[in-house]
């Protein structure tokens, strides 16, 4: 079974449209959360996925907007935060708080969460093997993770740890939108990067009044 990973959309729906173009053929798609804030496109990128019945679990930007739960946001992110509760129907916003904070897929195989296992707000850095264990593998073979924008890939006995990378920020200094694809019988991971239209995300972001460097940022991975 080949399924492909995506976290991080942030409501970039210019870099999200890439990306499902691009990927190969899969016979499922998951996403590790943060579907909205920072870029001007929520209820697109929400219905994108609503459409497509893509299993997701909840982000920090998507429990802020959904629950008006406290982290510690900049102002930049707080911005996006705004925009967004602003400019989704009561559908969206149930559509988000519905979301779970961790959920299996592919029989039990594929455990998804946004940052980690033990706690969703929590940042997982390399390197994995400091901050993983047996017990928090647990019994699936993959376990997939966002947060922090940074793709890569750790293999361990007990079974391999992916973060995707960011669809719509990345922050591993290249500014192509990330996505994985796993090999659930070969167990091998494939990551992928592409290009998107920067410049016509950056025009939008100004558009809406949303702080400059959401935009400028995109063009640096940062």
């Amino acid at each position: 079974m080949q399924v492909g990973l995506i976290s991080d959309v942030h409501g970039n729906r210019v870099a999200l449209k890439a990306v499902l173009e691009d990927m190969p053929g899969v016979d499922r798609l998951l996403c590790a959360g943060d579907v909205v804030g920072y870029n001007p496109w929520p209820a697109d990128c929400i219905d994108t996925l609503r459409e497509r019945e893509v299993p997701t679990v909840m982000g920090n930007h998507d429990a802020a907007v959904a629950a008006d739960t406290p982290f510690r946001f900049n102002s930049m992110a707080r911005a996006g935060v705004d925009y967004t509760k602003e400019r989704l129907s009561a559908d969206h916003h149930e559509w988000l708080a519905d979301l779970p904070t961790e959920r299996l897929a592919c029989d039990g195989r594929i455990k998804l969460v946004h940052g980690h296992p033990d706690d969703p707000d929590r940042y997982t850095r390399y390197t994995y093997p400091r901050e993983f264990s047996p017990r928090l593998l647990g019994d699936e073979d993959v376990l997939v993770l966002g947060h922090t924008h940074v793709q890569g890939v750790e293999r361990f006995a007990e079974g391999i740890v992916v973060n995707p990378g960011s669809v719509g920020q990345p922050r591993d200094d290249d500014p192509r939108a990330g996505y994985a694809v796993v090999d659930l019988e070969a167990m091998t991971v494939d990551t992928y990067r592409v290009e998107y239209d920067i410049e016509a995300v950056q025009a939008a972001v100004r558009e809406a009044g949303l702080p400059e460097q959401i935009g400028s940022r995109l063009a640096r991975g940062k």
